[in-house]
């Protein structure tokens, strides 16, 4: 064996052909520039990941039910109003307000749409409160309804921002389907964009609730997820458990909130002929020209 391969060797040399490579693996080519030009190779950095929240917004009340709360001192109660500014003839204490806003599974509306988070907030004890319940189960819904329901009075006063059209029939339809009496039905309910719209429309490029709290609340958001965003980041909790997004979404419902209860103080204050007031307590407040992130 040892004859046959000498004599192929011989073979090889005598037709030019280099012999076989070693068995050993040669250096790459980055390497070998290193070694020519006497540069230490550096050892591979760690790559460094952000810790992302682990835990979801607020606490458990129900299987597939979370709760968030909190209390701001902004936006100030107002004191009991005429409501004509929304075509509704009637004098409303505060105490029967309750705002709200959800934050939905698609735009389109219809069956296939839910809320996986219903915004709510009022003035309780003279204090902004606010509540926020939010499913991580499509088995959650029925307890979160249940929630939201126990929420209102007959007396309440829906307070919104495109409400009529959108919220309210989408919560009808989530009611109905679950075979529930829907507690929204017979309640007055002040959808502010009407009015935005009968005093701004033309003069503003838009009336979206972005716009009207940039023009009278001077609210300038920043890092915030457009509204658009947030079916994705629910089905992303769903199907991954990133619960980042999340926050990000509780954080937009929030500020929705409070932009309401800040929009709702001008009118009534314009509507009692003192504009000029509440636009100086809003910057007493610090209020006026605040970035919210």
């Amino acid at each position: 064996m040892s004859a046959l391969a000498d004599k192929l060797r011989g073979l090889r040399r005598q037709a030019g052909v280099a012999s076989a490579p070693s068995a050993r693996r040669p250096e790459p080519m980055a390497d070998n520039l290193r070694a020519l030009l006497g540069v230490r190779q550096r050892a591979q950095q760690p790559v460094r990941r952000v810790a992302e929240p682990v835990a979801l917004p607020g606490r458990t009340i129900a299987p597939g039910v979370q709760l968030s709360e909190s209390v701001e001192s902004w936006p100030p109660m107002p004191a009991a109003f005429d409501a004509s500014f929304a075509r509704i003839a009637e004098t409303i204490a505060p105490e029967r307000l309750l705002l709200f806003d959800t934050e939905t599974t698609g735009l389109a509306g219809g069956t296939g749409t839910r809320a996986f988070m219903i915004g709510v907030a009022d003035w309780h004890e003279g204090r902004f409160r606010e509540r926020q319940l939010l499913i991580t189960t499509l088995g959650g819904e029925e307890a979160m309804l249940d929630c939201f329901a126990s929420w209102l009075r007959p007396d309440s006063v829906l307070v919104s921002y495109n409400g009529k059209s959108y919220d309210a029939p989408l919560l009808k339809t989530r009611f109905r389907l679950h075979r529930r009496a829907c507690p929204l039905d017979g309640l007055t309910h002040i959808d502010l964009l009407h009015p935005v719209r009968r005093r701004w429309r033309g003069v503003w490029e838009n009336c979206r609730l972005a716009t009207a709290e940039r023009q009278l609340l001077r609210v300038v958001r920043e890092d915030d997820l457009p509204g658009s965003e947030a079916p994705a980041a629910w089905l992303g909790f769903l199907r991954r458990g990133s619960t980042g997004p999340l926050h990000r979404v509780a954080r937009h419902n929030s500020q929705d909130l409070r932009s309401l209860g800040g929009i709702l103080g001008h009118f009534v204050a314009a509507s009692e002929g003192d504009l000029v007031v509440a636009e100086a307590a809003s910057l007493a407040t610090g209020v006026v020209g605040q970035t919210f992130r």
